[in-house]
């Protein structure tokens, strides 16, 4: 049994980059330039995502649009408890939003076309006073920092396993329980230089280090979450399908916080996360996704 949850911890870390480092540490503090790729690369990745999933049996996956209900994948899988009745298993943030809908919908461009500089962006406004630039860089990697007015979507990820809080999707995992339940409690937020503005360090708070933890700083103010049934996310699944099966709940309202709050938090953290992942193409396909009920 032991062999089996380590090979199945093994196979999420490395099947789903959004639960993995995507960078070596020695990058920190380095900045690459990415050309934004043309329509016919993501099309080309869309094209090859519905080849390699057609007649294989994937369950609905993720990210969508959470403002269209529609879906024709009918594979079928018990949805996972309140994330209040779960383990959280791992905390990390991705670099604009995966998901689109609610005050979520602008475009970010196609980025680089390994996930970076895509997904969707906050629709609201923000002063010169928010947007006003910061002395220091915040959580910065090999794909550029984060800067006042990025969008960044937070995933609180639950599981059914009696684990600990930790790195990656393997902490999600157990020696007894090789195929958990997971649930994702998801918030987008937009970054914001205000001190008076929401603390990171609160919204990603945790009741303990132990087993049994709870995240006790999910916002309970930014709409009814849309619920639906989907898979783990990230790029590395930009033309394959993911195998896991995810409960996903997303909050449509977007929530401010103070990006210095989200600088110390990529400074040490029981996660080990110090930067932003990158996105998966939003899943349009029909066949791959649930209908939201």
């Amino acid at each position: 049994m032991k062999h089996i949850a380590l090979a199945m911890a093994a196979g999420f870390m490395l099947a789903s980059p959004a639960f993995a480092s995507d960078h070596g540490h020695d990058s920190h503090g380095k900045t690459e330039a990415h050309a934004p790729v043309g329509d016919d690369v993501i099309a080309a990745q869309r094209a090859a995502l519905a080849k390699n999933t057609k007649g294989a049996g994937f369950g609905p996956q993720s990210p969508r649009d959470i403002d269209s209900a529609a879906g024709n994948n009918a594979r079928v899988f018990s949805a996972a408890p309140a994330h209040t009745a779960m383990n959280l298993c791992n905390i990390h943030f991705h670099k604009n939003a995966e998901h689109k809908g609610g005050e979520f919908t602008t475009y970010a461009g196609n980025g680089d076309g390994h996930g970076y500089l895509s997904g969707f962006k906050y629709n609201g406004q923000l002063s010169e006073a928010e947007l006003a630039p910061v002395s220091h860089e915040i959580c910065p990697s090999a794909h550029g920092s984060l800067y006042p007015g990025d969008t960044i979507e937070v995933h609180y990820v639950h599981s059914t396993a009696d684990i600990t809080p930790g790195p990656t999707l393997g902490s999600c995992l157990s020696e007894s329980i090789g195929n958990p339940q997971l649930r994702v409690e998801t918030q987008v937020y937009v970054l914001v230089n205000d001190k008076k503005a929401a603390d990171f360090g609160k919204l990603t708070a945790i009741s303990g280090k132990g087993k049994g933890a709870q995240a006790t700083g999910i916002p309970s103010n930014t709409g009814t979450p849309v619920q639906y049934t989907g898979s783990t996310t990230g790029p590395g699944y930009n033309e394959k399908g993911s195998p896991y099966q995810v409960s996903w709940s997303v909050r449509p309202q977007v929530a401010k916080v103070n990006i210095d709050s989200v600088g110390k938090w990529c400074k040490g953290n029981v996660f080990n996360e110090d930067h932003a992942h990158g996105v998966r193409n939003l899943v349009q396909n029909p066949d791959l996704l649930s209908a939201i009920k």
